[in-house]
């Protein structure tokens, strides 16, 4: 008996009876963005519970360590016009590295939020007393009739934010997408630094296509990361 072969058939998405194959492609992205978010969310969840665990105590020991070793940095060094933030909640505490920035002659600027559109506004800082007040969810901002407006192009070196980050420089912010319209906007040579504690480092962080990593990563335990970048823009 001759054995009957199958026809060989290249491999793609499984069409569902009367879908095309467009739309079988859209819904296979749409399952893949989903369990995206997904893991997103169960990792921010997570990592905010263990870092709101740190003794409180500790981390405002931890937190100098950090910022010794942010400030020593040569692109930190090196940037006029250098885009902080000022930290809240367990997050490690930026109040002095802020005042060391304008001690030293730097242009510190900080993000207000924009509710209306979900973006952030950089503004320039010379007091933090006199220019900051009191914006969404408790964080301090610049007020916007003090502190002139900047470009986000303009900016030299750019302190992010978040709630995760792994040794190639993934981060994994709050989940606003703030930082993400942010950094679209920067110059994509702008050099990308996080502060963080070392119970916030993880193995792996999800990413989509558009998320971008951080050049370097320093926490009280050492700095992860360089730059120059050696392979491109991450």
């Amino acid at each position: 008996m001759r054995k009957r072969h199958r026809e060989f058939r290249p491999s793609g998405p499984r069409v569902a009876r009367g879908a095309t194959v467009a739309e079988a492609v859209t819904d296979d992205l749409s399952v893949a963005l989903a369990a995206l978010a997904e893991a997103k969310r169960a990792l921010r969840q997570a990592i905010l519970a263990r870092r709101d665990a740190l003794d409180a105590g500790w981390r405002r020991g931890a937190s100098p360590v950090i910022f010794e070793r942010v400030a020593a940095l040569p692109p930190v060094r090196a940037a006029r016009r250098l885009l902080a933030y000022h930290s809240f909640g367990s997050e490690p505490e930026t109040p002095l590295f802020l005042e060391r920035v304008l001690a030293g002659g730097g242009r510190l600027l900080l993000p207000r939020i924009v509710r209306a559109t979900r973006t952030l506004a950089l503004h320039e800082v010379r007091d933090l007393d006199a220019d900051l007040i009191p914006g969404p969810w408790g964080i301090r901002e610049p007020d916007p009739v003090r502190c002139p407006g900047i470009d986000p192009a303009e900016v030299d070196l750019i302190l992010v934010p978040g709630v995760a980050f792994d040794h190639g420089g993934g981060r994994l912010g709050y989940g606003g997408g703030y930082y993400d319209r942010l950094l679209a906007a920067a110059r994509r040579e702008t050099p990308l630094v996080a502060a963080a504690f070392e119970a916030q480092v993880v193995d792996h962080v999800p990413a989509g296509p558009r998320d971008r990593s951080v050049d370097v990563l320093v926490t009280e335990a050492g700095v992860y990361g360089s730059w120059p970048r050696s392979s491109g823009p991450r």
